[in-house]
């Protein structure tokens, strides 16, 4: 007979795949927000927040889980270079974002300094589901939190440097990414 404090019981069990999975985010995923042209756009520029993660097409299951787990998003491969084997789980609908990922990852905290980028990638996609995004002023102050993430990243720091110089060009008082300060 199984006690009701059996530590392999459904709910312990639920507990230790949510701590899998964060902790396999901490090494295997980013959030990331994508500054990109897009001239449908009122400024031009627009935001694509996402949420990532990779493995080799060898532990697929382990995405499959993940994607399972979360409710969302698609596995796709990584590159189109045909010596990379990498798959990853993409999720970048933003109510899934809201309803699935974010609420996932705020009980479930990131242990290294990847939680400072899913706080502030909670910022961003919070901020653009009440459209602050939708002002030069909004989007500057967003693509800036944007820019920090990730270390900065250098493909991010050289494409919103080009959206702050085009969003300087219209208000002077638009504040350029940290790099080039």
């Amino acid at each position: 007979m199984v006690s009701s404090e059996n530590p392999i019981g459904a709910d312990n069990q639920q507990e230790r795949l949510d701590a899998y999975i964060a902790g396999f985010v901490d090494g295997e995923g980013s959030f990331h927000v994508a500054i990109c042209r897009h001239p449908g756009t009122r400024l031009g520029w627009q935001l694509i927040p996402e949420f990532h993660v990779s493995q080799n097409a060898e532990r697929r299951e382990v995405l499959d889980l993940i994607r399972e787990r979360l409710g969302c998003g698609r596995i796709r491969e990584n590159d189109r270079k045909k010596a990379d084997t990498t798959l990853v789980l993409v999720v970048r609908n933003r109510e899934d974002l809201l309803t699935r990922v974010i609420p996932f990852f705020e009980t479930q905290p990131l242990v290294s300094s990847k939680q400072r980028d899913f706080i502030a990638f909670a910022r961003v996609v919070r901020a653009m589901a009440e459209g602050v995004h939708l002002t030069a002023d909004g989007f500057a102050m967003l693509a800036e939190q944007a820019c920090s993430m990730n270390g900065a990243g250098r493909y991010r720091r050289v494409h919103s440097t080009q959206a702050f110089r085009i969003l300087r060009d219209h208000m002077p008082n638009t504040a350029p990414p940290r790099a080039e300060r």
